[in-house]
């Protein structure tokens, strides 16, 4: 009986009671043997003490205990609450009070852990957004301060400094346009408008608009051989412009001279696509991988700043992907190159 899971109260009392009185009556046969008062000594016992026991253990230990879910849930008892304590709570086994103390113990702990993440990602944000707002700043501020100077007077620097201080101030309204984007993609703002398209096209499309900085560095764009077929899918088509126009940008920037990136799409499922977007540039080393589509995470922060880029591309990426309710990942060896692959849905012909 004392094993059982669900001890209650009562069960507790009535087991204690039964011990003692059974003791009790043993005594009172070395007294009067007689049925009759065995049987009386028996009853009397078994009701004293159960009742005697179960009271204890209801206003003493119990209480404690009601207090301690007080203390969990956080609440000031209302009437039905107060019902809920006298009535229900007494009913609960030890057992099942440790469990719930324990479970609440690990929720805490829980939090407490998601906090102190919280804590050092804000940090680490704010350190990181500081310090992407300053650059561009502080070198506009120079530039003009150097105009000030006299340099103004200079016709052989002036216009290079004007447009030296043009090029931070467009840097720093692109910084500002993604922080936008991506706080209405982390709010859910951003609605996504879904419609049929050939995922092929709008790959073409994105190798069109980029072929200039691609000729920059003599890379080939390419649809890898077998993937040519026309493919229908069901997305936000300029979302996933802006998707593949940030993947294939970074692939040039990262790629090598005479490099080249290649377009592959593949069906997994019949009702899913996976599209990968190749180069074969610096790449990256695999303990950056997980972090690659955190806000500002760069893998070479002094090489990063000299090519470019708000350091948000990436992590707009995967909140467009995510919106879709699909998923992208991102396989790299260092000198070898880099692949980012991410899923949409399928649409049967």
């Amino acid at each position: 009986m004392l094993k059982a899971k669900n001890l209650s109260p009562q069960k507790l009392a009535a087991f204690t009671a039964l011990v003692l009185s059974i003791v009790a009556a043993l005594g009172t046969m070395f007294i009067d043997p007689s049925f009759k008062t065995v049987g009386i000594a028996f009853v009397l016992t078994f009701l004293v003490a159960y009742y005697l026991y179960l009271y204890t253990l209801q206003n003493f230990i119990y209480r404690k205990i009601k207090l301690i879910y007080k203390f969990i849930y956080q609440t000031k008892a209302t009437k039905r609450e107060d019902f809920f304590n006298k009535n229900i709570l007494p009913l609960k086994t030890i057992e099942e009070v440790s469990e719930d103390v324990e479970k609440w113990a690990s929720q805490k702990k829980e939090e407490l852990d998601n906090l102190r993440r919280n804590e050092a990602f804000r940090k680490e944000f704010l350190m990181n957004l500081s310090h992407e707002l300053k650059t561009p700043i502080f070198a506009v501020q120079g530039y003009i301060h150097t105009l000030l100077d006299g340099a103004m007077e200079d016709p052989t620097v002036n216009r290079m400094f004007l447009k030296n201080a043009t090029k931070n101030i467009d840097r720093l309204c692109r910084l500002l346009d993604d922080l936008d984007e991506i706080s209405k993609l982390e709010s859910g703002e951003m609605t996504i408008n879904a419609e049929i398209f050939v995922i092929q096209d709008l790959i073409r499309d994105v190798f069109d608009t980029l072929s200039l900085k691609a000729k920059g560095k003599e890379i080939k764009f390419s649809i890898k051989k077998g993937c040519e077929a026309p493919v229908q899918v069901l997305a936000d088509k300029e979302k996933i412009r802006q998707v593949l126009i940030n993947l294939i940008d970074n692939s040039i920037k990262y790629g090598k001279q005479q490099g080249a990136t290649v377009a592959s799409i593949y069906n997994l499922d019949g009702k899913t696509l996976l599209v990968e977007i190749s180069d074969d540039g610096i790449g990256m080393q695999e303990e950056h991988l997980p972090r690659v589509f955190e806000r500002f995470y760069r893998t070479d922060r002094a090489r990063s700043r000299d090519i470019g880029g708000t350091g948000l591309g990436l992590a707009i990426v995967k909140h467009i992907i995510e919106a879709h309710g699909q998923t992208i990942n991102v396989r790299s060896k260092q000198e070898v190159g880099s692949t980012f692959g991410f899923t949409l849905e399928a649409v049967r012909e």
